[in-house]
């Protein structure tokens, strides 16, 4: 939570509904803006469509903006140009799309947590302060829970694992399973190689349903800060995972393989053994890097199987068409 916003910025009751209310004053002081005074205060986030004199929303364009105007909503978080548009309306920020969801990050700070009866948490498990565990959900003995975090329902945290603060695991999720990883006997038989490393998921990292992390085999896998998974996602044994990474939904990433900070990958992404995906790099939806394989330059963008450099895919494309 922000601190500067919290100064102004309360939680009240209305009935039995808590409600969040934070002012202009407030939302300036979480963006780092010049404090104007304003002590107009809002209880919710909203669209057009249902906003209302109570709610804040944004507008990132000149369309937008139009439709904002039109709506009932108390602020609207817009453009800087649209300062010179002189409705009161308007609080006239850098990126209105970012400062709505700070925003919205503030406001969820106030959400009671709270570990659900059907939870079962090992004796020997460690669960921070204000972290809230869903129903049905598991923790292994030894399991290390950081503070403030968010465990949804069925999700199983195997003992290998160490959560850092303020992560987020949604429902059905699985951290620190044992890896897929085998040796083939000469009588074709095969046995599993062992799989008693561990997991790491540092601060602010989101994981999302049904996704599932593997441990290290004999060493660590490893999920950096700020990183955002996806749903459906698998990340392989001895994986290293960089600094606020963005993996999309059913992404599969093989054992071994580093991604490293700012990278974004795409849905349906599958990625070798031992394979890097350099810092900043982009692989379009369905792209597929080979085992061994190094893709290397930042805001580069590949595509295709194998991946490549996304002219490249465009002109094998345009090729294929002239046949």
């Amino acid at each position: 939570m922000d601190a500067p916003a919290l100064e102004d910025a309360t939680a009240g009751r209305s009935g039995d509904l808590l409600m969040t209310l934070i002012t202009v004053k407030g939302i300036e002081e979480l963006l780092g803006m010049e404090p104007s005074g304003d002590g107009r205060s809002f209880t919710r986030l909203s669209n057009f469509e249902k906003a209302g004199e109570d709610a804040i929303v944004f507008a990132q364009d000149d369309a937008s903006l139009s439709l904002a105007l039109e709506s009932r909503a108390g602020l609207i978080l817009a453009p800087l140009k649209a300062a010179l548009n002189g409705d009161a309306r308007i609080l006239a920020v850098k990126d209105p799309k970012y400062a709505f969801a700070l925003c919205g990050r503030w406001m969820d700070s106030f959400v009671k947590h709270v570990i659900h009866d059907s939870a079962v948490i090992d004796a020997t498990a460690t669960v921070g302060r204000g972290t809230a565990v869903g129903a049905g959900s598991v923790i292994e003995a030894g399991a290390i829970v950081g503070e403030d975090c968010i465990i949804g329902n069925n999700v199983t945290i195997y003992g290998a694992t160490t959560l850092g603060d303020d992560v987020v695991v949604q429902s059905g999720a699985v951290l620190g399973s044992i890896g897929f990883g085998y040796v083939r006997g000469t009588d074709g038989q095969y046995v599993r190689f062992p799989q008693q490393g561990t997991l790491v998921v540092e601060d602010d990292v989101e994981i999302g349903a049904n996704t599932t992390i593997d441990r290290g085999a004999l060493g660590e896998t490893r999920i950096g800060r700020g990183t955002k998974i996806d749903n459906l996602v698998h990340i392989g044994h001895n994986c290293v995972i960089g600094k606020n990474v963005i993996i999309a939904a059913q992404t599969g990433i093989s054992g071994s393989s580093v991604v490293e900070d700012g990278a974004i990958l795409g849905g349906q992404v599958g990625i070798g053994e031992h394979a890097t995906v350099g810092a900043g790099v982009i692989l379009g939806g369905g792209a597929g890097v080979l085992s061994g394989k190094k893709m290397r330059g930042p805001g580069e963008v590949f595509w295709g199987r194998p991946a490549r450099p996304l002219k490249e895919y465009l002109r094998d494309l345009a090729r294929l068409k002239k046949r």
